[in-house]
């Protein structure tokens, strides 16, 4: 057990750290709730929704919000405290009393750890649900009202199958129609189009017809079962009625469909097995199909292959998934268990059945399914990675945050939030660039997700090794050494191995 004093001064450095994480974390994401508000009320509004319904949409975006501005709270509050722990003499104090940086640092790294922990678990089992829920929210909205949901220039399928509009200009304040072409198929025995100078959208009390009143334009009519009848009219206004449209607002009950950002990583596991055995499948069918080509060309008989029995695997990959099925299992009351499907017999063995193989341009068809099958294995894979990445930014950003403060610790209020600006802008364009490059198997799923954070953890550890040294301790730095190192950074890599984080005289 650790000496009186030692846990004495981790209690106080935790403690210190604990109000300007939570104010921290607070300002982020306030700030970028009132961006997504913003940007997002002038819409929702128009489209006359429920009051209850705005604010779920916003309170459906905070999870995510708050994955993204944790690990910057953390490097907020971080810089923050040992800045001012340096400021007030308190950490040279401790190294008088015999205790090292390194003993400092501990502590607060090991709360970082567990706020590490506590981030995966959000971005795991919480944010995949809210984004779900979110999405089916934002598809029920946009299905509210057609006029806000009409693009210009594109012919838009108002009712399905039977009408379509197309509009050069639209408004979806005023609900007006600039250069209107409407192409009307409901009728079975005449197609009609109908061309309008401008127009004006309007909606049943019920919601569910929609009236349109366009002026300056034709109707031309064309009768199928006699294309020599050709029917034009031309009119100055002309109102018309169309039902079906279904502007109310009906929230879904249960959409079945996930994307990668809707599914924890035990889902995206088991759906990246699936695509991998999908990719095999679709490699051996390629070869397969090559060689009864070339057997043919021969003048041998093709190989039949029996189709093999598809089994779906079930079972958790992983010891983090299987924890968290046990524990499932555990909370689950008897009846909820007891109604969990059990698993399908396995298929009753079949004659083989004569296969006929034509295939020209053997091995195509097959090796698209193969980049498919691979393109979705490395979606997965990289999602799963952002996961882990993202919670571990908290530690790596404790990391870096500490040899800062500890060198610049004259810097103030302006070093931790250009400090933070800079390391976030860094962090989440490596993040952007990397799942971008690892969705297109340029890289690695690993080194497309961890390559900023290995860059930053190498940069923190460093720091600390040049901070510990002897001649090296914090009384001080300011913003002009901050420049003096970036000078020597730019001008030449080497010269930072030199005396460049040297205590003032």
């Amino acid at each position: 057990m650790a000496p009186r004093i030692v846990r004495t001064i981790s209690r106080y450095l935790l403690r210190q750290h604990v109000a300007p994480l939570v104010f921290a974390l607070a300002a982020l994401t306030s700030l970028m709730l009132i961006q997504q508000v913003a940007k997002q009320l002038s819409g929702l509004l128009g489209k006359g929704l429920p009051p209850g319904v705005i604010a779920e949409v916003f309170v459906l975006s905070l999870p995510f919000i708050v994955a993204v501005t944790l690990p910057m709270a953390v490097l907020v509050a971080v810089l923050h405290v040992f800045t001012r722990l340096a400021g007030d003499n308190e950490i040279t104090a401790l190294q008088a009393g015999g205790v090292s940086v390194a003993r400092v640092v501990a502590p607060v790294l090991a709360g970082a750890t567990g706020v590490a922990l506590l981030s995966f678990l959000w971005n795991d089992q919480l944010l995949p649900r809210t984004n779900h829920a979110l999405r089916t929210l934002q598809v029920d909205i946009a299905r509210k009202k057609p006029s806000l949901t009409l693009k210009e220039q594109v012919i838009n399928e108002v009712v399905p199958g039977q009408f379509f509009l197309r509009a050069a200009r639209i408004d979806g304040n005023t609900n007006k129609l600039k250069d209107v072409t409407i192409y009307d198929l409901g009728d079975a025995e005449r197609r009609r189009i109908i061309t309008a100078d401008s127009g004006r959208m309007a909606y049943a009390a019920g919601g569910r017809d929609l009236f349109l009143t366009l002026t300056d334009g034709d109707i031309e009519e064309v009768n199928r079962t006699d294309p020599t009848q050709f029917n034009r009219t031309f009119y100055r206004t002309n109102r018309m009625r169309v039902s079906g449209v279904g502007n109310i607002f009906v929230q879904t009950e249960h959409d079945t469909y996930k994307s990668d950002r809707e599914m924890s990583t035990c889902e995206m596991r088991l759906a990246a097995t699936a695509a991998r055995r999908d990719a095999s499948r679709a490699a051996e069918e390629a070869r397969q199909a090559i060689d009864n080509d070339l057997r043919r060309l021969a003048g041998l008989a093709p190989i039949l292959a029996l189709p093999e029995p598809s089994t779906v695997d079930t079972a958790p990959p992983g010891l983090y998934c299987r924890a968290l099925r046990q524990l499932a299992t555990w909370l689950l009351p008897a009846e909820a268990e007891a109604q969990t499907p059990r698993a399908a017999p396995p298929p009753t063995p079949r004659a083989p059945v004569l296969q006929s193989y034509i295939t020209p341009g053997a091995g195509i068809g097959e090796e698209q399914r193969l980049r498919d099958a691979r393109g979705r294995v490395a979606t997965y894979e990289v999602e799963i990675q952002k996961k882990y990445a993202i919670a571990t930014a908290c530690l790596v950003f404790a990391l870096v945050g500490v040899p800062v403060a500890l060198r610049f610790q004259r810097g103030g209020v302006g070093l931790v939030i250009g400090v933070s600006v800079a390391v976030f802008a860094v962090y989440y364009v490596g993040l952007i660039v990397g799942e971008d490059l690892g969705d297109q198997l340029v890289v690695s799923p690993f080194l497309a997700m961890w390559t900023p954070n290995l860059i930053f953890a190498a940069a923190g550890v460093f720091g600390l090794w040049r901070i510990r040294k002897p001649g090296n301790a914090p009384h001080g730095g300011d913003w002009s050494d901050v420049v003096e190192v970036l000078r020597r950074l730019v001008s030449w890599p080497g010269s930072l191995l030199r005396p460049a984080w040297r205590s003032p005289r």
